[in-house]
């Protein structure tokens, strides 16, 4: 129990009712993918960046919340599985490439576009490998180091904070500079796998 973050502890509370309800995981996979989708688009107005904050805060729990569900009530599928991949991908992309293309009227100007397209290209290459690697090692092989119930991407659950202190373009530059690297670091990861074959 030590081990498991502390969101993903609420979302199972949360969850607990609705395991004998209509509801399915698929159904929160959609609420999370509408919610990211939906952050991005009010990053990308570069208007509603508090809307969009607190978007981006409840698609990140909502994450949780399907295979939480999947894993109580018995539904979980291998498509199901997948779509929550995808949609992963898709929000946590969208995300960056929103905030660049609100930024791009800020000082970054087209540099903003730039940081937010690398940052993106990165983590579609990361959320790949990352599957890559589940699908031959388990999903304990793609596990995050965590820390006292937290871990790496909790860190997004400051954009209402960051976005209220006019942090954005730091986030970006941030984002643009660590993905990367965080991209090269989980193909080699997944080629040091296909050598083991």
């Amino acid at each position: 129990m030590t081990n498991i973050p502390w969101d993903a502890r609420l979302a199972a509370l949360l969850v607990r009712p609705l395991c004998n309800s209509w509801v399915t995981p698929n159904h929160l996979t959609t609420l999370r993918l509408a919610t990211g989708l939906g952050a991005a688009l009010c990053f990308g107005s570069g208007e509603w960046l508090n809307l969009a904050a607190w978007l981006w805060v409840m698609s990140t729990f909502l994450d949780h919340t399907d295979g939480e569900l999947a894993r109580m009530s018995g539904k979980q599928s291998r498509t199901g599985h997948f779509y929550d991949l995808i949609t992963d991908a898709v929000a946590t992309i969208g995300l960056f490439m929103g905030i660049g293309w609100g930024l791009s009227s800020s000082l970054l100007g087209g540099w903003a576009l730039f940081m937010g397209a690398i940052a993106g290209i990165a983590i579609a290459i990361i959320f790949h490998f990352r599957n890559e690697i589940e699908q031959r090692s388990g999903k304990a092989a793609t596990k995050q180091p965590g820390f006292a119930g937290f871990e790496p991407e909790d860190s997004l659950y400051l954009l209402p904070l960051i976005t209220w202190l006019d942090g954005l373009a730091l986030l970006l530059l941030i984002a643009a500079l660590i993905t990367p690297i965080i991209a090269i670091v989980v193909g080699w990861q997944y080629l040091t796998q296909l050598d083991k074959v």
